[in-house]
């Protein structure tokens, strides 16, 4: 930006052009600085555009931006209806003056608004998408031609041919109009739907502010998230897991084989048809004991475990 205030004062008719530049955050004032700003004549244009491509002169390249910063502002406003603040679609439309402006080539016989207009459009078509907050609002060409177009279109039609949603109270197009935008513009009827139900349908706050009562104190960030992702979370489900893998592994390593075979019988084994291993009276007639002998070997077993998982733990 401190390029730009070398700017000629002959080219601009102001002696400082950063004089005349509003206090940051006023927007109309900036709007009407940027249309006070003279423009250029041809042969100023083309001598500025020679200097920048052959002596990368910095100064001529913000002649160049000056004067058309007018013509961002313009386009801007075809963009206000996405519920974009304008002072980003404007600065956006800046950046893409200012990348028109590095590629122009004064030799082409155009003159640079009619160049520049299609990188001021394609920064703040690119801008938009990116920020629009429903989720793959316009993937292919066809979707962004429709996307762009489809609003345009809909203001085009006759009031007495809109049908009035008695629910929403917003204007949706009747079947005949449907046909009509997607003849025109090459899509199918159930692509003008979706895209004119998404383009209609109002953004949700994800977090409502504290400030906020009744149930849209309650927004979807509550349900939609993971609690499984917490920190507290993880770290339990880790602990869990090293305990049931190698804590148990370690349990079992400190028993007998008889403790160990009939601990593993009861509680971890499981067949293929989904039932469990022996019962105490199979274990009891396997070994030739009592089953009540077979329920105190588990008993103690059970309780070697559980010291040598807390101290495992």
């Amino acid at each position: 930006m401190t390029a730009l205030s070398g700017v000629s004062a002959k080219s601009l008719a102001v002696a400082n052009p950063w004089s005349v530049v509003p206090p940051l955050g006023n927007l109309d004032a900036y709007i009407s600085v940027a249309n006070r700003l003279p423009l250029l004549t041809l042969d100023e244009e083309q001598g500025y555009a020679r200097k920048l491509r052959d002596n990368n002169d910095l100064e001529a390249a913000g002649a160049l931006v000056l004067s058309h910063l007018r013509l961002v502002v313009s386009i801007s406003r075809q963009y206000l209806g996405y519920g974009l603040p304008h002072g980003d679609l404007i600065q956006e439309g800046n950046v893409g003056l200012m990348k028109a402006v590095k590629r122009f080539d004064p030799d082409q016989g155009v003159r640079l608004v009619s160049y520049a207009m299609h990188w001021i459009k394609a920064e703040i078509h690119e801008y938009i998408l990116k920020n629009w907050r429903m989720v793959k609002v316009a993937t292919t060409k066809a979707q962004r031609k429709l996307f762009f177009n489809l609003r345009s279109m809909k203001q085009g039609f006759k009031a007495d041919s809109a049908a009035i949603d008695a629910d929403t109270h917003r204007e949706t197009l009747s079947a005949d109009e449907v046909g009509q935008v997607a003849a025109r513009l090459n899509v199918k009827r159930e692509e003008v739907l979706e895209m004119e139900t998404r383009l209609s349908g109002g953004d949700i706050l994800l977090d409502p502010s504290p400030s906020d009562d009744g149930d849209d104190a309650f927004g979807p960030i509550a349900y939609l998230a993971d609690a499984t992702q917490e920190p507290t979370a993880q770290l339990e489900m880790r602990a869990r897991d090293r305990l049931s893998s190698d804590g148990i592994t370690s349990a079992l390593e400190a028993l007998d084989d008889r403790s160990r075979r009939i601990v593993e019988e009861r509680w971890l084994k499981v067949n293929d048809d989904g039932s469990g291993g022996m019962t105490l009276h199979e274990l009891a007639a396997d070994y030739g004991v009592s089953a009540e002998r077979i329920r105190q070997i588990e008993v103690a077993a059970m309780k070697k475990m559980k010291k040598s998982l807390a101290s495992f733990a």
